[in-house]
């Protein structure tokens, strides 16, 4: 899978386009440092695994947290969202406890399993219906969103969970081409 098919499968599974789709394409992005200043806690960084977790749980295949997923979302938000976008985040992930404790009466992370399936079930269901009435995407389809896409494109979710060949088929120095045809990546 390429990283544009992924793109097109993370959009098709949260209802919205990749948020900071068009910088993961992209070459490089020009923020300045004073831009990228929002700091993730270590406790963010557990939860967001938590909830990554939650989505793509461990089974015979290694889970999100295998992967370090809530990691890696840190490092996407501050290197491919906008400012605004990292607000939107930012916003969020408090929100994450504000929905459990409604639901459950405890923070998410002191929840049982069925307990945070349900709580991200309801979020899923929040954001896509928000994501149909405004132009700002809903901050759990972020979170989702990235989850796939860092998942996906880790070495854990490539090697493990998808197949992988490191060099598919035998080399073939003198492939026939015809004019127009499409060039291999790998």
């Amino acid at each position: 899978m390429n990283r544009r098919e992924l793109l097109k499968c993370i959009a098709a599974a949260t209802g919205t386009a990749m948020i900071g789709g068009s910088t993961l394409l992209a070459a490089g992005c020009a923020r300045t440092e004073t831009e990228l200043d929002k700091s993730f806690t270590s406790q963010d960084v557990i939860l967001l695994d938590e909830v990554a977790e939650t989505i793509i749980p461990r089974t015979d295949t290694p889970g999100a947290k295998d992967a370090e997923v809530g990691a890696h979302m840190t490092v996407m938000v501050n290197n491919t969202y906008t400012p605004e976008e990292q607000e939107i985040f930012h916003r969020g992930i408090p929100q994450i406890d504000v929905a459990s404790q409604n639901e459950f009466g405890r923070d998410f992370l002191q929840l049982t399993p069925e307990q945070r399936h349900a709580v991200v079930t309801k979020l899923d269901r929040e954001a896509r219906e928000y994501n149909l009435n405004h132009e700002d995407p809903h901050y759990f389809t972020m979170i989702k969103q990235l989850t796939l896409f860092s998942f996906f494109t880790s070495k854990v979710g490539g090697t493990e969970v998808l197949r992988y060949v490191a060099i598919p088929g035998h080399f073939d120095g003198c492939m026939p081409y015809e004019e127009g045809d499409r060039a291999w990546a790998t």
